[in-house]
């Protein structure tokens, strides 16, 4: 596989994924549940997915994100997994041999629950029905987009009529008790005919059926402030991505193409182990109404320690 053609199927994949679970904006009293997007380690997941189940649980992890591709998936999007799938060592796809009732199961069996998966924009287009009634039964609420591969975003009339689209995908998705959820990668925030896009898709989405997933890396590289959309948005970011970085990031460009992604993907960090404030963003992210932080360490190399360090570690913040 060349470069170029890995660098594009590893962003497809890219859950932008990790992740604490649901705080009600409850008191502080409440405890919080912590959940992790699965891209975080994808090699365990797929090798050892009911030990893998066990394992999250007993760390104190309540909430899986999925990502793809799933048998419903669209068939170019599995496709293009191929390749990435066995240079990375993951020999199943989600739902890594079983039904999805038998998922359902297996959750409940360890006290764990999937509030929310990630599906590429290809399914959504193509087998929207067969995803929603498949997803329906993990009684999944929030399906989130990862990342925009191979689609026009070079002007803001292009995220203008991605916004009339989202909205579309909502609608769907609201027949189904789920809303649509847009996943932010970092090249919303280069400027498109003097407008942010990222303020593009947030005020020119119908708020009942559209949400978004604020991945706390991606924006930083992007040079926004995850506590400031917070605040400005109010009510709009559901989910989070909890993740930090070793040092200060930021893109070599706008943030556009997958080498600039994969030029700071080695700076991520587990939570509380780098320069983000963690602690002031979740807050700021409970104020702000979101239900469910996730985990998401992409392809951590040490999958062992970021489970155990970053559940530790986001257990004081409770």
């Amino acid at each position: 596989m060349k470069r170029r053609q890995f660098l594009q199927v590893t962003a497809s994949a890219l859950p932008a994924t990790l992740g604490l679970d649901l705080i009600s904006c409850a008191p502080a009293a409440v405890k919080r549940e912590w959940g992790i997007q699965l891209f975080t380690i994808p090699q365990l997941i797929s090798q050892d997915f009911s030990g893998t189940l066990k394992k999250l649980s007993t760390y104190g992890y309540k909430e899986l994100e999925f990502f793809g591709p799933y048998p419903f998936s669209d068939k170019r999007t599995i496709e293009r997994w191929v390749g990435l799938a066995e240079q990375m060592g993951i020999t199943r796809n989600a739902f890594y041999g079983y039904e999805v009732a038998e998922v359902k199961k297996m959750l409940a069996d360890h006290g764990l629950t999937s509030p929310s998966v990630h599906l590429d924009i290809y399914t959504m287009r193509s087998n929207m029905t067969e995803a929603l009634k498949n997803l329906s039964v993990l009684e999944v609420r929030y399906v989130a987009i990862p990342a925009l591969i191979d689609e026009p975003i070079d002007t803001a009339d292009h995220f203008k009529r991605l916004a009339e689209e989202f909205n579309t995908f909502g609608k769907q998705m609201k027949d189904y008790g789920m809303q649509f959820v847009f996943h932010n990668h970092g090249y919303e925030h280069a400027l498109r005919d003097g407008e942010v896009p990222m303020d593009i898709l947030l005020t020119q989405t119908d708020p009942d059926v559209v949400a978004f997933e604020l991945d706390i890396f991606w924006m930083q590289a992007a040079g926004a402030s995850p506590i400031d959309y917070l605040k400005k948005y109010s009510g709009r970011f559901k989910l989070m991505h909890v993740k930090d970085a070793e040092e200060n990031v930021r893109f070599s460009g706008d943030g556009t193409t997958p080498d600039q992604w994969m030029e700071v993907f080695p700076k991520m960090a587990d939570p509380g182990t780098g320069v983000f404030d963690i602690k002031g963003i979740i807050e700021a992210g409970i104020q702000s109404g979101t239900e469910h932080f996730l985990l998401e360490h992409d392809l951590t190399p040490d999958p062992e320690t970021t489970l155990k360090n970053s559940i530790q570690y986001l257990s004081t913040i409770a």
